[in-house]
């Protein structure tokens, strides 16, 4: 499957810039590259050791192309595991393409997206999941997704995977060869050693499969969806928490037609703000539109924010919740019902319009309520402290492996219900032959993680998801 041809691609982004790079890689990387690149110093490019850098200019027989630094990899002591040109020269696209162009013509064809990558692993420079992993770090957009990404490019998740695999193997191993003496009836795998290592695989596989469901919203961002009456200061709140003026604000109810998304970092966890039309009984056939999304939104959303206007809530003696409060918490109730799974935070706004003994009345009246002023920004910032409360990273801070690709946990998923089997075969005294293959099932299942056990289609639907250049 290793391919033998040389490969050549723009390695930093398209478009003109201060410098861009070109990446070259395969057996016959310095030898192309070799006769076009003229040293100030007069030195020959393929006499020069690895891991070395070069000032020189790119030629194209006569005509000079562009002054450029070159760095030298040599034999497999490179990204992919092969010999790697890398040419830095001026951000010009013309001067791009002219290089590219000419080594094009000198014997290097054009990469696909994620080729480099994809030589990297074949070349056993990196298992599956840390090519993945590459591209997770490169779309990482957060301290978190960052740190995720990082734990597993280094191997975290690969080597927990593989010791598994390993020790699962070895007594896979033990169950084969009772089989080749089943007429002597010796037993060469340990009963109790086995039970073992099956209790301890699934509690670790276990772990790995709930970590999905942190790891998911963390690189995707956790959706949060803004509901409430019109008028009530979604808008200005999402402004708020953004700190730009996104949303339109103004006096007039229903305002806001549509969802309006945008997404922010708080504590490392990226947020993605929601912003919903009004939901209230109304004949325009445009803003119900709005509201019916609305409903959807707070589907798709990890937690909800149900922001009210607390100057509607308190009567004026402040003794009483006001009729409208009244209907707030019947609304509130509503939703926890057909939600009861879904964290809801009540956010009474604009507290700057109420007295002190209001304020007491509506938090003894209305169980758990964040009090705050979209429009001074007080009580903002403890919003974005609850919101981290519903994020479980503790994983993140004792540097556990927290999986994040669907692929893997599908094939975690598989590997589990195997080793149940095998846990069932155990309890029940199930022969070896049977038990041996639940083994062999998910010994594939952790294989296909780390690309021990893969096919072209696989790394074809991978690979193709990464950038040209890497």
């Amino acid at each position: 499957m290793i391919p033998q041809d040389t490969i050549v691609a723009l390695a930093t982004p398209s478009g003109a810039g201060a410098i861009a790079v070109i990446r070259v890689s395969g057996k016959d990387a310095i030898a192309i590259c070799s006769p076009l690149f003229r040293s100030v110093s007069g030195k020959e490019l393929d006499k020069q050791k690895s891991h070395t850098i070069h000032l020189g200019h790119i030629v194209d027989e006569e005509r000079v192309l562009d002054e450029v630094l070159i760095s030298i990899f040599k034999g497999t002591n490179s990204y992919t595991g092969e010999p790697t040109i890398e040419i830095s020269c001026h951000g010009s696209i013309y001067i791009q393409q002219e290089i590219i162009q000419l080594l094009l013509r000198k014997g290097c064809r054009m990469a696909d997206a994620g080729e480099f990558t994809l030589r990297a692993f074949l070349n056993g420079k990196l298992d599956l999941s840390q090519a993945e992993a590459v591209a997770d770090l490169i779309a990482s957009d957060s301290e978190a997704s960052h740190q995720i990404a990082m734990q597993q490019m280094r191997g975290g998740f690969s080597n927990e995977i593989k010791k598994l695999r390993d020790e699962l193997l070895n007594f896979a191993s033990l169950i084969e060869l009772e089989l080749d003496f089943a007429e002597e009836d010796v037993e060469f795998a340990d009963r109790t050693q086995f039970k073992d290592l099956i209790n301890r695989i699934t509690k670790v596989l276990k772990r790995l499969i709930d970590s999905f469901a942190v790891g998911n919203v963390i690189k995707n961002g956790i959706p949060v969806a803004i509901v409430g009456e019109p008028n009530v200061g979604k808008s200005t709140l999402l402004n708020a928490l953004l700190n730009e003026e996104r949303a339109i604000v103004s006096e007039i109810a229903g305002t806001t037609r549509d969802t309006i998304e945008d997404e922010i970092n708080i504590g490392g966890i990226g947020f993605r703000f929601i912003d919903t039309a009004g939901i209230r009984e109304t004949k325009d056939v445009v803003e119900s539109i709005g509201i019916q999304k609305t409903f959807e939104k707070i589907e798709q959303a990890q937690v909800v924010i149900y922001l009210v206007d607390s100057s509607q809530l308190t009567a004026p003696s402040a003794s009483d919740i006001s009729p409208k409060g009244r209907e707030v918490i019947i609304e509130i109730n509503q939703i926890r019902n057909k939600y009861p799974q879904k964290p809801l935070i009540i956010v009474a706004n604009k507290i700057d319009k109420l007295q002190q003994d209001q304020i007491d009345h509506l938090t003894a009246e209305i169980d758990n309520i964040h009090l705050l002023s979209a429009k001074t920004g007080l009580g903002v910032e403890e919003l974005q402290n609850k919101l981290l409360e519903f994020v479980n990273t503790g994983a993140l801070r004792n540097n556990e492996t927290i999986v994040t690709n669907t692929r893997h946990y599908d094939a975690l998923l598989k590997a589990l219900e195997e080793i149940q089997k095998v846990q069932y075969g155990l309890d029940t005294g199930l022969s070896g032959d049977l038990m041996a293959i639940d083994i062999r099932q998910a010994l594939y299942h952790f294989g296909e993680i780390t690309g021990e056990i893969s096919s072209d289609d696989l790394l074809g639907n991978i690979f193709a998801n990464f950038c040209i250049g890497k």
